[in-house]
């Protein structure tokens, strides 16, 4: 039985395997549905990040993105960097000369909006962030819909967002990154990521320096309380 099996497999295998219209036409509508079930994450590539007020644009950073991690190197923090984790989440700040990273917290707006999201609902990833840099009082965060945008030939999903409390934004995603292209504030300044460049991302710089260790400003700030500088606020507990 094993032989013959063997011998039919071996004829059907010998002739050619035609593409007929129906086989084709199955074949792609397997593929349609398989790629349609599997969730797409955001692509590799770096871009530049400019900030315009009142008609005047500068620099903003320089973003890195691989996935759901996303590495920031702003012009604000000269000695350091931003990484960035979707999948925690969590934002670090990281400063390679002393080799020590801390919690980001609200050290810049730019690490809890230009973040992977999906294009189908970017508030729940904002939101997560902004939990993330210990934004009090979040509850749901809502965003509305607007008429798609095209932003340098790219079209874009267009939302306005509103937190629980705080103030609300508009955001361009770009559905094939899936990443916000813009966000304008309520005060009219507008961060846009420009040159965007398709490219693979060494895994290394979306890691922590080898030896870093965490630094703690609440632990730094409670072993001051215990020296003879700390001088407590006139009727505050020691």
């Amino acid at each position: 039985m094993l032989i013959e099996n063997d011998q039919m497999f071996k004829q059907n295998g010998s002739r050619k395997m035609s593409a007929t219209p129906g086989l084709r036409s199955g074949l792609l509508a397997l593929m349609v549905a398989w790629t349609a079930g599997t969730p797409s994450r955001a692509q590799q590539f770096s871009a530049e990040l400019t900030r315009t007020q009142d008609g005047v644009t500068t620099a903003a950073g320089h973003l890195r993105v691989s996935g759901d991690k996303v590495r920031l190197d702003s012009p604000d923090f000269p000695d350091a960097f931003f990484l960035i984790d979707g999948s925690k989440p969590a934002a670090y700040l990281v400063r390679p000369a002393p080799g020590v990273f801390m919690d980001a917290r609200q050290s810049t707006a730019l690490v809890r909006l230009f973040v992977p999201v999906d294009p189908d609902n970017p508030c729940r990833q904002w939101q997560a962030m902004a939990q993330v840099a210990g934004l009090a009082d979040q509850g749901d965060w809502h965003c509305e819909p607007a008429p798609a945008e095209t932003i340098g030939a790219r079209e874009t999903m267009v939302y306005r967002a509103t937190p629980a409390s705080g103030r609300p934004f508009v955001g361009w995603i770009d559905r094939v990154h899936r990443f916000p292209l813009r966000i304008r504030t309520d005060d009219g300044a507008s961060i846009t990521a420009e040159s965007i460049r398709n490219e693979q991302q060494a895994s290394g710089l979306f890691e922590l320096p080898k030896g870093a260790r965490k630094f703690d400003p609440q632990a730094l700030i409670e072993l001051v309380k215990q020296s003879d500088v700390w001088v407590a606020a006139p009727g505050s507990a020691p």
